[in-house]
């Protein structure tokens, strides 16, 4: 076996992670940040957050940071962005036995508390920079090797040329891109997008309206981006259209289903209860509206999914409320 490969936690892409860097040749390590996942892993191989998969025998789980993070040339990081802050104080000091590995992140969100990125966040409490990863990719088709396609983002060449080999396969092409900014900001909003397009599938709305919604939405996610120093182009790639059109449309995406369900008259609470995962575009729709205001941005897509979230008003409500704004240019 090759190189060393830490990923950090044990959600559905972390799995997949690893399955593919095992693949690769990598000594795979999963490290879990809860004993009792880690114990439940290691004694069936499998997990619930991803129904099927097995995790090879060849991949080692850890819940000791020093032990999982020893040696690593390769650390994949598929923490949650609301998580992320406390799991870096965790890790941090065990980074240094690391020799500087490339550190990918492929997180998506916003920090509510912050305003910051997952890369942003790294970088800020354990000097570390990393290759964003991101693109249309639902777990559950990664984990059953259908074609898919993501981007390695970051401002070093070298870093986002060795994710790039870390991660591809014969079914994954890994695209490199020189805007981690964009490419974060572009995973970080669609899941926001997401969720009123899974709203507009409860309301049973129809196509003309979520295609309408793709399209405004997409203007969103770039009107918001470039304020924060993302360029135009990546919104048109596959971080930006691509994740956003699997994540309004696919079944089994967490954002969307959240949004249906909402519609659909469920609580968010009993939602969040029930599932599995963390669902990232509830907290994001809160830090994304509070950015905005401090630039005087216009989010009202983001705006109605936050009220929705709240419970200051109904999906249907919402709706007409972003029916009935004035007429103007596209």
């Amino acid at each position: 076996m090759g190189d060393r490969a830490t990923i950090l936690g044990d959600g559905q892409l972390g799995l997949v992670a690893a399955d593919v860097l095992r693949q690769n040749g990598h000594r795979a390590t999963i490290w879990s940040p809860v004993a009792d996942e880690a114990a439940r892993l290691l004694r069936t191989r499998a997990s619930d957050r991803l129904p099927g998969h097995r995790i090879h025998a060849d991949i080692t789980i850890e819940t000791d940071p020093g032990r999982a993070l020893e040696g690593a040339s390769f650390v994949f990081s598929a923490i949650p962005t609301q998580y992320l802050r406390q799991v870096i104080g965790r890790l941090a000091p065990c980074l240094p036995t690391a020799r500087d590995p490339i550190m990918a992140s492929a997180t998506k969100g916003i920090e509510v508390c912050s305003g910051l990125r997952p890369s942003e966040l790294w970088l800020e409490l354990a000097g570390t920079p990393s290759v964003v990863v991101s693109g249309p990719n639902i777990a559950t088709e990664l984990a059953r090797e259908q074609p898919a396609a993501m981007v390695a983002a970051s401002a070093d060449p070298r870093r986002a040329a060795a994710t790039q080999e870390a991660l591809s396969r014969p079914w994954l092409r890994v695209y490199t891109n020189d805007d981690p900014v964009g490419v974060e900001l572009c995973g970080a909003l669609k899941n926001v997008i997401a969720l009123a397009a899974g709203m507009l599938d409860g309301l049973e709305a129809g196509y003309n309206a979520k295609s309408m919604l793709l399209a405004r939405g997409l203007a969103e996610m770039r009107r918001f981006g470039m304020a924060f120093g993302a360029r135009d182009d990546t919104f048109s790639g596959l971080a930006g259209v691509g994740d956003l059109a699997t994540t309004c449309f696919c079944p089994e995406g967490r954002n969307r289903s959240t949004g249906e369900a909402l519609a659909r008259g469920k609580s968010l609470q009993e939602i969040l209860a029930g599932s599995h995962s963390v669902i990232e575009g509830v907290p994001t729709a809160r830090a994304v509206v509070e950015r905005a205001a401090g630039q005087s941005l216009d989010v009202p897509i983001a705006v109605a999914v936050h009220a929705v979230c709240e419970g200051r008003t109904s999906p249907r409500d919402a709706l007409a409320q972003l029916m009935g704004r004035s007429p103007r240019g596209e």
